[in-house]
């Protein structure tokens, strides 16, 4: 078998055969394959795309070339959450304690953010202790003890993808459908889980700004899911602006313990009840979405997840008074506020250039060793659709910089205030393909 032959094949769109792409994942683990011959085949899959069968076989390709946990011992069956990313986006952290505190597994496998887009594990980091680095015993035997852990990747978690990212990266073909979902759903089969949702977020904050491509990501990630044995569903929620009023590592933890607290923003808590009503039906807790819903709005009530999440603070190391005292965790040193130039109503508030202000301010990552300031960030006020009165604040600018001329102007840019708008709508639709 030759590289050059399976470029070709996929070049005039014919479809490649699992003895093809077997070739070509063992070649790029092994380094057998050059850049030059891998990014070609990359190209051609760019433009010529891959059938649903294709793109499992390379995602299960690409699972085996690395590291992949047995969750076997686990009683229950294991429910986990994807996001695509999105600004303000802390859905996993109190969606994954009211899931767990009804009884349901809960092994989460989290990232880093890089750029504007801020990643789980560095909201955890911001618990002074806390531990994201657990060895793979040390992962099953948290979720069988509480049912819920959320870490970065044990071992080495599908190398061969990893490779090939960087090479997307540099050759222009990140934006493909099928190797997006190939990537996604390699490491989260390697996870071990029995059902997924999966949250693909749409609009200026997120990777596919288009809705319609949205749904394309969300029906190949869910068929991929389903042929490899795992029960998954997807969701298409908004990312126009920012979810929930806070946006920065301290801040969103914040906001998970208002939430948890029953004190959180109105549309965090309905994408997490959206999400987590999914989860509750996937893991045979309730036999309907509706009820699904109304068990974790109960976990809410009675205090149950906010216990759970506290009980988790506390096994992976970090201090588990910050669920009362807030002041625990690092903070800014000073709070400037950006007002509305205009009296009006909210129309625009673009996730993506909020996202990178707070980057600006220390709270992301532009390149992937960037150490991060937990404390700084950006509130957020006001939402789209929301009167304002000219001069009333629209954000809380947290920083530890005194120069803040770079971020006010992403701010500015941000903001539009009209005299009339409506509020875009959250949850877009629910992906179940055949």
């Amino acid at each position: 078998m030759r590289m050059v032959d399976i470029i070709d094949h996929k070049r005039q769109g014919q479809e490649l055969t699992d003895e093809e792409i077997q070739y070509f994942v063992d070649g790029v683990v092994n380094q057998t394959i050059p850049d030059y011959q891998i990014s070609a085949l990359l190209m051609a899959i760019y433009f010529q795309s891959m059938t649903t069968s294709e793109q499992t076989t390379l995602t299960m390709k690409m699972m085996e070339s690395g590291d992949h946990l047995d969750l076997s011992s686990i009683p229950g069956i294991k429910v986990d959450k994807h996001s695509t990313g999105g600004v303000g986006d802390k859905t996993s952290l109190p969606l994954a304690a009211m899931v767990a505190a009804l009884g349901i597994p809960v092994p989460m496998i989290s990232g880093r953010g890089l750029g504007h887009t801020g990643g789980t594990l560095d909201k955890l980091e911001a618990i002074p202790g806390f531990k994201v680095d657990l060895s793979e015993e040390e992962f099953k035997d948290q979720v069988k003890q509480i049912g819920l852990a959320i870490v970065g990747a044990t071992g080495e978690i599908a190398p061969a993808d990893k490779y090939i990212y960087a090479l997307r990266d540099v050759t222009d073909t990140v934006d493909s459908i099928p190797l997006i979902a190939s990537s996604i759903m390699s490491k989260k089969i390697a996870s071990g889980t029995d059902a997924l949702i999966i949250d693909v977020k749409t609009g200026a904050g997120a990777f596919m700004k288009a809705e319609d491509d949205a749904v394309k990501l969300a029906e190949a990630l869910v068929r991929i899911g389903r042929q490899a044995g795992l029960d998954c569903k997807a969701i298409i929620s908004d990312m126009n602006q920012p979810l929930g009023h806070k946006v920065g590592n301290t801040l969103e933890i914040e906001e998970t313990l208002d939430l948890l607290k029953g004190k959180g923003p109105a549309d965090l808590l309905e994408l997490v009840l959206t999400l987590g009503s999914q989860m509750v039906v996937m893991g045979k807790k309730a036999s309907d979405i509706a009820a699904g819903r109304k068990m974790l709005e109960q976990t809410i009530e009675d205090g149950s997840a906010l216990a759970k999440f506290k009980a988790m603070i506390e096994v992976q190391g970090g201090d588990p008074r910050v669920v009362d005292d807030y002041s625990l965790m690092p903070h800014a040193k000073q709070k400037v506020d950006f007002p509305a130039p205009r009296s009006g109503v909210i129309s625009q508030l673009t996730a993506d250039e909020i996202g990178v202000a707070a980057m600006l301010l220390g709270g992301g990552r532009q390149k992937s060793d960037d150490q991060l300031n937990y404390g700084v960030g950006i509130e957020v006020h006001k939402k789209i659709g929301e009167t304002v009165a000219k001069g009333e604040p629209v954000f809380t600018i947290h920083t530890d910089q005194d120069d803040l001329t770079e971020v006010k102007a992403l701010l500015r840019a941000s903001l539009r205030v009209e005299e009339t708008a409506q509020a875009p709508t959250l949850i877009h639709q629910i992906v179940d393909p055949e």
